[in-house]
């Protein structure tokens, strides 16, 4: 907008000059009557608006040069319709926001903006693609769509030959070869390259969560965790395998999965070699290494090295079961062993061996399988350097060094190392009742 403010004064227009509405009616009439002698389209240009008197014009003579659809793809009368110019750059100039979210209560300077906005929360999609019938919240993200079908991209950088649609993205991209960083958050200092990713980030600060699901009230930071919320309530899963058919809420959890038919593992540990199908496998990883447990229970001091599995200890202090089975009411602590226990009902045996075709309910299973082929023991005793297939055969183990025997038996008080000793132990007493 500094840009523009520029342009207007150096073609001779004082800003303090009372006329400047006087100058947009003028140039406006003045364009039409040129159109009409010289039997011009009323979308293109003529000499005269070189000089422009008004920032509407301006902006639509900056196009032939740019090619680039104002506001990024907002149209111009979506964008501009009943509002002159003169009140749209005093708003600008003075930070004005009259128009303001009353869920939220985020404001903008344009009523349409607000309207476009509201939209978030309502969840209409008007803008409908005619190609592939997806619909958009804006014009702008219609338009955006449309491209995508023709293949049209028509900034290049100059130094990598990537190419983008619009000339803004194209900006945001050169950043990634300077290394500038000029959106800087004025509390903690921290910068960033795209002006979007600032705000999200000011957020913290502040603690608002502008986007609020209108069927429990949860809050979020950011519009994508919100739609990402929504599918919780509708079920929705929109991102389909196409090998096995399973579904996921989210489109990184899909790619995800399907590196367990294609054996890929991108992520590295860079002290074990170990590899991992996601950053996140890789993280928690990493603790093994550092035995960094950040996860600690407020109720009984244990520590953990994931969240989730906080998560699921707290629920052995609350006993809640919020994972239902819904063929036979069986309820569960996490959703983890619901999903395993579906599988007895259906059957199911999607993880194929690519060695012995042995088929396994779930993807852990094929991978503690696979190493009886590759003689693989990953996990290692730190005490006598004795090595295993499976986690849980280590944590076995590792309780004769400790003496540790957290199975206790309900009826008469004795305990034991391992679970399946518990069990053998339970016998005896239905045996002697008998």
């Amino acid at each position: 907008m500094l840009e523009t403010y520029r342009n207007l004064t150096a073609i001779g227009y004082s800003w303090e000059d009372d006329n400047f509405e006087d100058h947009c009616q003028s140039a406006r009439k003045h364009g039409r009557y040129e159109r009409n002698h010289n039997e011009e389209k009323p979308s293109e240009y003529t000499q005269y608006v070189k000089a422009f008197a008004c920032y509407s014009h301006l902006q639509r003579h900056e196009k032939i040069h740019s090619a680039e659809k104002l506001y990024d793809g907002i149209q111009y009368d979506e964008a501009f319709a009943g509002t002159s110019c003169v009140q749209i750059l005093k708003r600008t100039q003075a930070s004005e926001k009259p128009y303001e979210c009353n869920e939220c209560g985020k404001a903008f300077t344009l009523s349409n903006s607000l309207q476009i906005y509201q939209r978030t929360h309502t969840g209409e999609k008007p803008n409908q693609c005619n190609q592939c019938d997806k619909a958009f919240v804006s014009h702008g993200e219609l338009h955006r769509q449309k491209k995508i079908h023709t293949g049209e991209k028509l900034f290049e950088c100059k130094q990598c030959g990537k190419t983008f649609l619009y000339i803004s993205s194209l900006k945001k991209h050169k950043r990634t070869h300077t290394g500038e960083k000029p959106y800087e958050c004025n509390e903690c200092g921290k910068a960033f390259t795209v002006s979007s990713i600032l705000r999200e980030h000011e957020r913290r600060h502040t603690g608002e969560k502008p986007y609020q699901c209108n069927q429990c009230d949860k809050a979020f930071l950011r519009h994508w965790e919100l739609q990402r919320h929504k599918r919780t309530h509708t079920g929705e899963k929109p991102y389909t395998c196409n090998q096995c058919g399973k579904a996921f809420l989210e489109n990184s959890n899909l790619r995800v999965h399907q590196r367990a038919h294609t054996g890929e593992k991108p992520y590295q540990c860079n002290q074990c070699d170990k590899a991992f199908v996601s950053h996140n496998g890789l993280h928690s990883h990493k603790r093994t290494h550092t035995g960094e447990k950040p996860f600690e229970c407020n109720q009984c001091d244990k520590a953990f090295s994931k969240h989730s599995n906080l998560q699921k200890h707290k629920r052995t202090h609350t006993g809640e079961k919020p994972y239902e089975c819904n063929q036979c009411g069986k309820a569960f602590s996490c959703i983890s062993s619901l999903k395993r226990h579906k599988i007895l009902h259906t059957g199911e045996k999607p993880y194929k061996c690519d060695q012995c075709d042995k088929a396994f309910s779930h993807l852990s299973s094929l991978i503690v399988h696979k190493r009886t082929h590759t003689g693989e023991k990953p996990y290692e005793c730190n005490q006598c350097d004795k090595d295993f297939s499976q986690f849980s055969n280590l944590q076995k183990h590792k309780r004769l060094h400790t003496g540790e025997k957290p199975y206790e038996c309900n009826q008469c008080g004795k305990v034991f190392s391992q679970l399946s000793n518990l069990k053998k132990h339970k016998s005896t007493h239905t045996r002697n009742n008998g």
